[in-house]
């Protein structure tokens, strides 16, 4: 009886064991499109990537940016609502919003009527303004930066195409603030006009709650769509927004329930005791934000990561023939006269994992073999193509300029003592690159797509 309930248990353990394999190791060598295996990866890369010391880098990084420009972005947001006689309407809006964060608030609104009311006194208008504008304009690159990386996007969007969005949303923000409570007011009025037995009211309230949390849901869905300066398509973007919206209420149901137990924060830090919640609140808000766009970004490019531990191992012979394959296409399209290709363009294409061909292309770009344009229909501005006269350029002279990129003979003396290495390595590369290193690129036989 012992015997049989030992060797069920090491049956079960080392059922666990494969298990454990497949999810964390084996499911990227699986290329089955089952929804099941799919969800592993998503899974697999979204907590591998929330561990990602990078992550929790980025959101330190942007809590810090948050705070420094929480006060020139309210006054911002309040000095358009005060054109139109409407910031008192823009902070409640706020403050309903962001109930965990009221002290907060209250404190930032006390500097920001300051900061106005210097600002129309004349002491600073013109550098006040700038420094204002600058300090906003930093935060909204440095969130573009972090969403950039998280989807691999090696290139932001140009200064003044960035500068002209930034602004527009700067303008936009306080008008939707408006309209979500102007929408607050018109929904309780109507539900308690066409409740008048009090036993309803419940039902309404949870009801203009529930849509409170759908404003949430598209807020965040429309910012992984948006803010990444790569296309994102929206289905993709659904079930991050629906997942980031529900925690960022329960972290904010939580932040407001534990009020009531931080007394010990009020005698430890006195009047400034919020500033410690607020920095927590903030770490965590971007945090679950960045999450969010990896689950994003792991929907929309799950299979392209398909052998990536096998990719982390990768031989430096097979990486540069992948890089060399890749050039090889970005030329072909290029002496054909077709569009140029994005990142993701030649992963979706050619089946290779995003996470070879970013790399691949940094390569290629250091070397000065490719620059990135923007395509006539605006919608790829990170296409690469040719950064040189490709009319006589060889697989030798691809090899080489790869080979040379970066820093060499700087240690001093190395070539003096090594003397015997250096020619027998340059003696190898010339024998290997004799004969098929002067084969023209634009002469290699693969496979085109017209599209």
């Amino acid at each position: 009886m012992f015997k049989s309930i030992s060797r069920q248990i090491e049956t079960l353990r080392l059922q666990a064991l494969k298990w454990w394999a497949y999810c964390t190791t084996e499911v990227w060598r699986d290329t089955r499109s089952l929804w099941w295996v799919k969800a592993i990866k998503v899974v697999n890369l979204s907590c591998r990537s929330f561990l990602d010391r990078d992550l929790q880098s980025h959101s330190c990084a942007l809590t810090y940016r948050s705070i420094l420009a929480l006060v020139p972005a309210l006054a911002l947001v309040l000095a358009i609502g005060r054109g139109f006689g409407l910031q008192d309407v823009i902070r409640n809006e706020l403050v309903n919003q962001i109930p965990s964060q009221a002290t907060a608030l209250e404190a930032a609104f006390g500097y920001v009527d300051g900061y106005l009311d210097q600002a129309s006194g004349g002491v600073f208008v013109g550098v006040g303004v700038v420094f204002l504008l600058w300090t906003v304009i930093s935060l909204i690159r440095n969130i573009e930066l972090a969403f950039n990386s998280v989807w691999q996007v090696t290139r932001p969007r140009s200064l003044w195409r960035a500068i002209a969005e930034y602004l527009a949303i700067i303008v936009i923000l306080p008008i939707l603030l408006i309209l979500s409570s102007g929408i607050s007011l018109v929904m309780t009025t109507s539900l308690n006009a066409l409740l008048p037995y009090e036993f309803l009211r419940p039902a309404a309230e949870v009801l203009i709650d529930l849509t409170g949390l759908i404003i949430t849901w598209v807020l965040f869905a429309a910012t992984y769509v948006l803010v990444p300066n790569t296309k994102v398509r929206i289905r993709n973007a659904i079930i991050p927004g629906i997942l980031v919206g529900t925690a960022f209420q329960i972290l904010q149901w939580l932040f407001v329930s534990g009020q009531l137990y931080v007394a010990r924060y009020n005698a430890i830090y006195g009047s400034v005791s919020f500033l410690p919640l607020l920095l927590i609140w903030a770490q965590l808000v971007w945090l679950i934000t960045l999450t969010g766009a990896v689950i994003c970004y792991a929907m929309q490019n799950i299979e392209q990561f398909n052998f990536c531990s096998s990719i982390e191992a990768m031989s430096p012979s097979y990486g540069r023939r992948t890089t060399l394959g890749i050039f090889t296409v970005i030329v072909k399209r290029f002496h054909r006269g077709l569009p140029a290709y994005t990142a993701q363009e030649i992963s979706t294409n050619y089946a290779l994992p995003i996470n070879l061909v970013t790399p691949a292309l940094q390569a290629l770009e250091r070397a000065g073999l490719i620059c990135y344009i923007t395509n006539s229909d605006g919608n790829n501005p990170s296409a690469a193509q040719p950064a040189m006269d490709i009319s006589g350029l060889t697989v030798g002279e691809v090899v080489r300029r790869l080979n040379n990129n970066g820093h060499s003979d700087f240690i001093p003396g190395f070539s003096h003592r090594f003397r015997a290495i250096d020619k027998v390595y340059a003696d190898m590369m010339s024998e290997v690159l004799k004969d098929s290193g002067e084969k023209l690129i634009i002469d290699l036989d693969i496979e085109i797509k017209a599209k």
